[in-house]
């Protein structure tokens, strides 16, 4: 038996409000792990991008006054 078989084995014994609490935070384990995602994808940008942002050529511009 599996590990997805095991869990259904076990959700399928809960009464039905616990098996809502189940699915909840099923639902909350993939949002979290979608944003963890997330944030690996944006470091790894800001990565790749630190040397375009930040260069001696553009330090320049960092005191041109902001209207």
């Amino acid at each position: 038996m599996n590990i997805t078989e095991d869990v259904v084995n076990e959700i399928k014994q809960l009464p039905e409000p616990l098996q809502r609490e189940v699915l909840n935070f099923a639902h909350f384990l993939k949002q979290k792990a979608n944003r963890a995602e997330l944030d690996n994808s944006m470091h790894a940008q800001h990565s790749s991008m630190e040397n375009i942002w930040y260069n001696k050529e553009d330090e320049v511009w960092n005191d041109v006054p902001i209207r």
